[in-house]
């Protein structure tokens, strides 16, 4: 594998998160809609089929009979009932949907796992993924490459760390993806606030000032005349971000600000899927209850066959 690649695009990413934009930089972890259909369903389980299957997937389904869309939906069914008791729960249909949407992650830490689990024993050491990623810059002693690959590397290590959730240095495929992937796990959100106040705080007195919360988002370039959205974001700081009004923002606030509490897209639309297939009304669905209500969850040629009508009729 070609080290030194790897290790300049990461270079580069660590220098573009701390760098000054040109245009507005977005710090906020926003929860992405399950689907961008409308969700009508007198008038189509579009979006549905899209929140529970993820969009390239829900497309596949639409190209199989309902004979063959029903025993894929079956197969489905056993992955998502996780204690194999029978039942699919709320929680349950909730994880699966935001793994469903979360698609993209996995493919991602499938790519990297096969390039730094080096002696393929379904673990990733630190020091695999140190020497992958680090290894030519360890030979030498004084890179002349203008970035500090050792502070990378001690941050690196950290993150690692915090995803080791059994502390032996060496991670499974879940905690690489919260290495990788920090954002998508609770255990790892504060990790995700210190990594992004490191980057922000440029005096190092470990909060961040409003000169250093407009910096990160916007370089004046000699400009006399600051956009609007720059003079809003002054505002949302002393109004909104700053809290206790100190002038600063701590760890607190700046989680508050970069991690909002939004409102969980995935929860409700696994509430509204057992609520609509829940023959019995017993607070969760069976592998039958699921089946029987297929053209909610999946769909099919049928399904798309009665669309096109549908758009025809319309004309």
């Amino acid at each position: 594998m070609e080290l030194r690649p790897l290790v300049m695009c990461f270079a580069l990413c660590v220098v573009y998160a701390t760098s000054k934009p040109t245009e507005k930089k977005d710090r906020v972890h926003h929860d992405e809609p399950l689907s961008n259909r409308e969700h009508d369903d007198a008038e189509n389980f579009d979006y549905d089929h899209e929140a529970f299957l993820g969009q390239e997937e829900a497309k596949t389904f639409d190209q199989l009979t309902p004979e063959e869309s029903k025993e894929r939906l079956g197969m489905l069914v056993e992955r998502i009932d996780e204690n194999k008791d029978g039942y699919v729960t709320v929680e349950e249909m909730k994880k699966w949907i935001k793994h469903a949407q979360k698609r993209w992650i996995y493919d991602d830490v499938d790519r990297q796992w096969k390039s730094h689990d080096l002696n393929g024993d379904e673990m990733v050491s630190w020091e695999e993924y140190k020497n992958a990623t680090y290894g030519y810059i360890l030979d030498d002693p004084d890179p002349d490459d203008g970035f500090s690959y050792r502070q990378m590397m001690a941050r690196d290590e950290r993150r690692f760390k915090m995803a080791d959730q059994d502390n032996d240095m060496k991670a499974n495929k879940e905690e690489f993806t919260a290495f990788l992937h920090p954002e998508e796990y609770d255990h790892m959100k504060d990790i995700v606030v210190l990594e992004t106040m490191e980057d922000i705080d440029k005096n190092g007195d470990g909060l961040i000032d409003l000169d250093e919360y407009i910096g990160d988002m916007y370089n004046q370039e000699g400009d006399t005349t600051e956009p609007e959205w720059v003079k809003t974001e002054r505002e949302q700081f002393t109004e909104f971000r700053d809290k206790n009004k100190d002038g600063k923002m701590d760890k607190d606030e700046t989680r508050d600000w970069i991690l909002p509490s939004d409102y969980d897209h995935a929860e409700a639309e696994a509430k509204h899927l057992v609520y609509e297939s829940d023959a019995d009304k017993d607070g969760r669905l069976t592998k039958a209850e699921i089946v029987d209500k297929y053209d909610l969850f999946v769909g099919s040629q049928a399904t798309d066959f009665g669309e096109a009508l549908t758009r025809h009729d319309e004309f």
